[in-house]
């Protein structure tokens, strides 16, 4: 997922002196990284914070974090803060993560959809740099031999607008497609010297969109399926309850919702019935 935060201190750049982050400083960080993503940044994150963002300063030319918070906060703060979410957050993804959830896609939801309508929306919420939904589209492909008959879209989105570049472009490293099983690695990427491209085939179902989940979002859906995968266990409960609402609202009578292996609705929402293993089912 883009926007996700690990616990591991980043090493801030010796050139640029002592900076000190003061309480204050902080608090004012925390605050417009909640005001604007929604993530809830505690103490335990200030060394990650302070070494991400002293690059940032280093960046801008500026001497304190009471300068940036200042840059953050004036009339022109608005692309900086863009950049600082897109500093503090850690991407973790990679094709094929997490497979049950593609085996449930391919078993229990694509053989199961009207065919009278040959219509299929699913949404990436949090793609990170795009493992996910082109793995959703290679599953797509093996599963459906007539999903070229079929109007049928993947949204991906993130709020981390390099990571939405990143996956709009479609290349990786090897090693990184190295989990994309060998027969649809075959068949749907190429070798472009040290790096894999996505084929046209999966790119031509996908649709990037830089996104904040908090904000208006500009698609009516509605979706048969949505992957919001290890991004809510970063929100607190009473912003979990009002994204999985909004799922809901946005998922077809009966449409499935996956999370990540870490995250649950027990006591966040009652709209949805647990399948098992991260799967859910939309009630109502």
């Amino acid at each position: 997922m883009g926007g996700v935060l690990t616990a591991a201190s980043a090493l801030a750049d010796p050139s640029l002196g002592e900076v000190s982050l003061t309480d204050q400083d902080f608090g004012r960080i925390v605050a417009l990284v909640r005001q604007h993503s929604g993530i809830a940044l505690s103490d335990s994150k200030r060394d990650l914070v302070y070494g991400r963002l002293r690059r940032r300063l280093r960046a801008l030319r500026l001497g304190s974090f009471a300068a940036y918070v200042a840059v953050l906060e004036g009339p022109d703060g608005a692309e900086e803060q863009v950049r600082m979410i897109n500093a503090i957050t850690t991407n973790l993804t990679g094709f094929f993560r997490e497979p049950h959830h593609f085996d449930h896609l391919a078993q229990s939801i694509l053989p199961k959809l009207p065919r009278g309508q040959r219509r299929l929306r699913i949404w990436s919420a949090g793609c990170s740099s795009g493992e996910e939904p082109y793995t959703i589209a290679m599953t797509l492909r093996s599963a459906m031999p007539d999903l070229d008959s079929w109007d049928a879209r993947i949204l991906a989105t993130d709020i981390d607008t390099d990571m939405v570049a990143h996956g709009e472009a479609g290349r990786y490293a090897a090693d990184r497609a190295s989990a994309i099983p060998p027969h649809l690695r075959r068949a749907h990427t190429q070798a472009v010297g040290s790096q894999v491209e996505m084929g046209a085939e999966l790119k031509s179902l996908i649709s990037f969109l830089p996104l904040n989940l908090l904000q208006a979002w500009p698609m009516r859906g509605p979706f048969d399926a949505i992957f919001c995968r290890n991004v809510v266990i970063y929100f607190d409960k009473p912003t979990q309850r009002i994204l999985f609402d909004r799922f809901a609202e946005m998922l077809c009578p009966g449409g499935h919702l996956f999370v990540g292996h870490s995250e649950t609705l027990y006591r966040v929402s009652e709209r949805f019935q647990h399948l098992g293993r991260t799967i859910y089912r939309k009630l109502r």
